[in-house]
């Protein structure tokens, strides 16, 4: 009798132990998501925790980082890019789960000022001298060569003809979020980041905003990497509710896919 005891609760222990280690895994998710996001991002997934109880731990950063970062086997569940050349890059890696991706955001990128600025309202459009405008001071944005708000802001430069004249007088960051600070601060004299970004950041002010036409479109797609824990899906459904369309869009994201539910 003792021996079959033995034997039933070793049985039971057995089956016990993979339950209790995929409970856990479901408790908790991690988001790798362009620094752009987070303020609408953490409100979501404050949503999302108080619907399921399952814990999510976000980590912000400029996208060429996360991406490079999950490449080299970063424990992330989902990554969130500003564009998709990275994500198009996390999937030639083979790190993300290519058949969860898609584009869920917008934004646009605007022109910005110190709010004690003496610089008003402007009208950017081909022929624009933003060199001019920003004297001998800097203008603050992400890394051109990787980090996305860089990358659209010299493409837009580029349409309208500013480029050549302004890259001297770029302040280069390691992402949006570090270059919204320059502003703030009163370290760079304009800056230019997303519509989002200005929205949230009381120090400054937007003097103008980039025709949609001058640069690629601003695209935030969103994937389970392949690493991703079994809960990944249902925080995937959740980023396509209603409930996160309508904080993404309190913040000032542009909704791009059909709601869930």
């Amino acid at each position: 009798m003792h021996r079959l005891f033995r034997v039933l609760l070793a049985l039971a222990l057995a089956w016990a132990l993979p339950l209790a280690f995929a409970s856990a895994e479901e408790k908790g998710l991690t988001v790798f998501a362009a620094a752009s996001m987070k303020n609408a991002l953490d409100d979501v997934d404050a949503a999302y925790t108080a619907k399921t109880d399952v814990k999510i731990t976000a980590s912000y950063a400029a996208s060429s980082v996360l991406a490079r970062q999950i490449d080299q086997g970063a424990p992330a569940d989902i990554f969130l890019s500003a564009d998709t050349d990275w994500m198009d890059y996390a999937a030639r890696q083979r790190v993300i789960k290519t058949d969860t991706r898609t584009n869920l955001l917008g934004n646009s990128i605007v022109l910005i000022a110190p709010k004690d600025s003496s610089v008003g309202k402007v009208t950017i459009a081909p022929g624009f001298d933003l060199a001019k405008l920003a004297g001998q001071g800097r203008i603050a944005t992400g890394d051109v060569n990787s980090v996305p708000v860089g990358k659209y802001a010299k493409a837009a430069l580029e349409s309208l003809g500013a480029w050549q004249a302004a890259a001297p007088k770029l302040a280069m960051a390691e992402s949006v979020r570090a270059a919204l600070t320059l502003v703030a601060r009163g370290e760079a004299v304009l800056g230019i980041v997303y519509s989002t970004d200005a929205k949230v950041e009381p120090e400054v002010k937007v003097v103008g905003t980039f025709p949609a036409d001058s640069h690629p479109p601003i695209v935030y797609p969103v994937a389970a990497t392949t690493s991703a824990a079994p809960g990944a899906d249902n925080y995937l459904a959740f980023l396509h509710s209603q409930a996160a369309k309508t904080i993404f869009e309190k913040y000032g994201f542009t909704f791009l896919v059909r709601p869930s539910s």
